[in-house]
């Protein structure tokens, strides 16, 4: 499916190399579930993330309930605001450190990665959820300690994953040439950004029929090696 020249690999999380119920059914309701405790809890850890949300909703008179009110609400909405990203971060941190959480990843991504590895591409993640977040995850998966495989973590702070020039920038970051980069994601919208930005681009269909050029797993990403 894919010709010969790739050199590094950028994989997105959600309905890629992971479940989607995963992350909607297990890690949001997770952190939802603690957020007021723990806001309440570390109480100087998380300041800075209280005093940003009282920004964002242009109240400075937001006491600590009333913030967690909102995380819950931003929650539910999926808001993708650096806040509410970095605090779930942390509460699943303690998760998957005490063992409650445990990351999903197909097995079929799990054996892709593992062989790209091997024969010398780069890896790295872009993903909505935050950097820490995502090396929780790969760092305490159904596979064991995945994050060794990655060279390079890319969250939204690079850029919109719908913008073509998020994708330049994640080039530049890995020293390739766009043309030399592969994507994969479920988003056709991110698909399109990546493919505009240059790179080479798979939509990865894990419910449904695959279209021409889309595939339904790892395994039929042929990198012509």
């Amino acid at each position: 499916m894919i010709p010969a020249g790739v050199r590094a690999i950028v994989v997105d999380i959600e309905g890629t190399t992971g479940s989607i119920a995963f992350v909607h059914e297990v890690l949001f309701p997770y952190a939802r579930a603690r957020l007021a405790s723990y806001i309440a809890d570390h109480p100087g850890d998380v300041a800075p993330l209280l005093d940003a949300v009282r920004e964002a909703e242009d109240d400075e008179c937001l006491d600590a309930g009333a913030v967690a009110a909102v995380l819950q609400r931003w929650s539910d909405e999926d808001r993708k605001a650096a806040a509410l990203k970095t605090l779930q971060g942390m509460i699943w941190r303690d998760g998957y450190e005490g063992g409650a959480l445990v990351g999903h990843v197909y097995d079929d991504a799990v054996a892709a990665l593992r062989r790209w590895r091997a024969n010398g591409l780069t890896l790295a993640v872009y993903s909505s959820g935050s950097v820490a977040a995502q090396k929780l995850l790969f760092g305490h998966s159904v596979a064991g300690d995945l994050s060794p495989l990655f060279g390079a973590w890319f969250d939204t702070a690079v850029g919109p994953k719908t913008a073509a020039e998020s994708y330049r920038r994640i080039a530049a970051t890995l020293g390739q040439a766009p043309a030399a980069v592969l994507f994969l994601s479920d988003s056709l919208a991110e698909v399109i950004a990546a493919q505009a930005a240059g790179m080479m681009a798979v939509r990865i269909v894990r419910d449904g029929q695959p279209g021409p050029g889309e595939a339904a797993t790892f395994d039929e990403i042929d990198l012509g090696a």
